[in-house]
């Protein structure tokens, strides 16, 4: 199998050879320097802006300029963009708005009404990480895989596109579109929910014709899917063992893409395995091309170029899928275009961009799965039981929240310092005995990631978090900030040496982008997870930033509940001197009937149920935060006819709540149980503590 697998490697990577014979390469395209267009502001992808006004000296003065709020919703995790004074965002499911980048007078509203079409593909729990603008035109994409361009002057809908072909898979969206030239991107989750198998798709910017697909991992041997990708899949197949197509292999774009208008190219991170233990989807072993990867391809065509694994045989929900930022650096005396990327794993890619080889990777973050990255092979130095064999429970650092996840990651070409959310935080991986080729994802949308339970004894230590300056040259950090529990939000650099986060705890702060000393804060009275921007309008800038919490409590002592936070789109300027009211978060026990007798047999199921079903958006254990209510505080629960009507009847479902039809009546009286159980348990730690709900 060696053998075979090195022969794929070697076949596949003869392109790059030819691809590093470039022709004079086009003009940078130029934004204006108070616009933010993409992701990551512009192609560079770089979350970085030239804007000065706001600098370190003047930043002391920064103050609120207007406010949105917004009503209870599962997601405020969107980066907004601007244009000629104008600001963009969606909240929610996909819900736009654009405002008056100045008053923050509402504009327009555009609601796809993702929750009577999305179905079961509400059951993943999320909106959308970023929009894209370009050309008077917004586009947005919605979890169920509709692609929609809409007029930025009015917000009508120009063109929408299903990217999905089958509204039962597990296949769903929360990236944000990529323009790359004539053609817009996107790209798909869904990895742990189903036999899923990742792809990028482009369409014509103007018509929403499909121009091409890219499949990331390779399908039943011998059927042809008509993409660009099917040569190169011929080739990635002998890379893999077993029935792989039946797991679907995952390799999902989820989120990070890069457009290189220099070299014609767009490159694209690649995800985890589906399921993540190489042993079920891939039982023979081989390197599993691409999953974990970055792929170099033709912007025009999706013809493959180049491609670096950053996992081979990726075994660990290690994705690809986080910042590619593209730079010039000088190494070893030469000046090179490269692309930075800090993944999952913990360590610090630096890749020449126009030929694929591997410059440099230093671990940033804890990680324990690897000795080192050997760089004339480009490939992991794995440690003895990184793979957790024979069934052997093994910590491993970084867990499924990786050492960098989503939170943005920003290059500041001023300082030459990469700025990363990193987080400390182990997982413990289980071979799960049985005949393991024979392993079935469960249905309908649950979590399943073929990986089995730890002993309940062995304990993963709290987590941890910080905030990492890191020279991309040296490979080590310049300076370091620790940050409290597990998650933070994204960060954005200026020109005018200023370095922006919010926090989990409900500050956005301010730092010096060369030392890390914090120069001003702000309490936005909420969790932040959201990345910020900055533009101008009418002369001034501005920062603006989405300010809510999605997700369980973060380990720090912090509880931002779904129906009591304040959720509020925030604008700064200097001067600015507008106080947000006062916020009382309310109670915050559980609710019980002490009339309810539990059934410790129904508690059991409901304990099952729940932890496939509920967990994503609901919380580990009913402890919820702000992605969804907390159950034990819900009055739902408390009737099992009402509860039967929310979970099986989907009476909530346009509000946000899936519709479970594929529960029986036990297992959602098991959950009824489950809920009352955790509450039980809560309110007595409540008065152990002294307080009396």
């Amino acid at each position: 199998m060696a053998g075979r697998v090195k022969l794929a490697a070697a076949a596949i990577g003869l392109a790059a050879a030819t691809a590093a014979m470039t022709v004079e390469p086009p003009a940078r395209p130029a934004i204006p320097d108070g616009d933010w267009h993409s992701y990551g502001r512009g192609w560079t992808e770089d979350h970085f802006s030239p804007l000065t006004e706001i600098n370190d000296r003047t930043v002391s003065r920064l103050g609120l300029a207007w406010s949105h709020d917004i009503d209870p919703t599962p997601s405020v995790l969107t980066q907004p963009v601007a244009a000629d004074g104008v600001l963009y965002t969606a909240i929610g499911y996909s819900v736009i708005h654009a405002f008056d980048g100045a008053t923050g007078k509402l504009l327009w509203r555009y609601d796809p009404e993702v929750g009577k079409v999305a179905g079961i593909k509400l059951r993943a729990g999320w909106g959308p990480r970023g929009i894209a603008y370009h050309d008077g035109t917004v586009f947005t994409a919605t979890l169920e895989g509709r692609l929609i361009a809409l007029d930025a002057k009015t917000g009508k809908p120009r063109w929408s596109v299903q990217t999905i072909d089958d509204p039962e898979n597990a296949l769903y969206i929360t990236g944000p579109p990529y323009i790359v030239g004539d053609l817009v991107l996107i790209g798909n989750g869904g990895a742990e929910y189903g036999p899923v198998r990742g792809y990028v798709s482009a369409y014509d910017r103007r018509t929403g014709k499909l121009a091409w697909r890219f499949y990331t991992v390779p399908g039943k041997p011998g059927v042809k899917d008509g993409a660009a990708s099917d040569e190169v899949m011929e080739k990635a197949a002998s890379t893999w063992t077993g029935e792989w197509w039946k797991h679907g292999g995952g390799g999902t774009v989820w989120q990070a893409m890069a457009y290189d208008p220099q070299l014609g190219r767009v490159y694209i991170g690649t995800g985890n395995g589906s399921p993540w233990n190489q042993r079920i989807r891939s039982p023979g072993g081989g390197d599993n091309l691409f999953l974990a990867s970055i792929l170099a391809l033709d912007a025009k065509t999706g013809r493959y170029i180049w491609h670096y694994q950053a996992n081979p045989g990726e075994n660990w929900d290690y994705n690809n899928t986080m910042d590619i930022q593209l730079t010039d650096l000088v190494i070893g005396g030469q000046r090179r275009p490269v692309l930075l990327h800090a993944p999952k794993n913990g360590f610090f890619y630096v890749i020449d961009r126009e030929t694929g080889k591997l410059l440099g990777a230093e671990a940033f973050g804890k990680q324990t799965w690897a000795e080192r990255i050997d760089l004339a092979s480009g490939r992991p130095v794995e440690k003895l039981d990184a793979r957790y064999p024979g069934g052997k429970p093994v910590l491993i650092f970084p867990g499924p929240y990786g050492a960098h996840g989503v939170a943005t990651m920003s290059y500041s070409p001023a300082t030459g310092l990469a700025y990363i959310p990193t987080t400390e935080a182990g997982n413990i991986y289980v071979d799960p005995p049985g005949d393991l080729p024979s392993w079935r994802h469960l249905p309908q949308l649950a979590l399943s990631t073929g990986t089995g339970a730890p002993p309940p004894d062995m304990a993963v230590p709290p987590p941890t978090s910080a905030l990492v300056a890191w020279d991309p040259v040296a490979q080590k950090p310049r300076w370091t900030v620790p940050t409290a529990g597990r998650l933070q939000g994204g960060t954005m650099a200026t020109a005018g040496n200023l370095l922006f986060q919010g926090r989990s705890t409900g500050r956005f702060i301010a730092y010096a982008a060369d030392t890390g000393r914090e120069l001003w804060s702000f309490d936005a009275q909420t969790g932040i997870q959201a990345s910020p921007v900055t533009y101008t309008a009418k002369g001034r800038q501005y920062v603006a930033i989405l300010a809510g919490w999605r997700g369980s409590p973060n380990g720090d002592g912090t509880v931002w509940d779904y129906r009591t936070q304040p959720r509020r789109l925030l604008a700064f300027a200097l001067g600015g001197a507008r106080k947000l009211p006062p916020y009382d978060p309310g109670s915050l026990d559980p609710v019980d009937d002490p009339d309810f007798r539990l059934d410790p047999a129904k508690v059991a199921i409901g304990r099952a149920v729940y932890g496939t079903r509920c967990t994503v958006c609901h919380g580990a254990g009913v402890v919820a935060g702000g992605g969804a209510p907390d159950l034990r505080r819900a009055p739902g629960p408390m009737d099992l006819e009402a509860f039967t009507a929310i979970v099986s009847g989907g009476v909530l479902q346009e509000a946000g709540m899936p519709r479970f039809q594929d529960l029986s009546p036990a297992q959602i009286e098991g959950l009824q149980h489950f809920i009352r159980s955790r509450a039980r348990e809560s309110l007595a730690a409540a008065h152990q503590q002294g307080r009396q709900p």
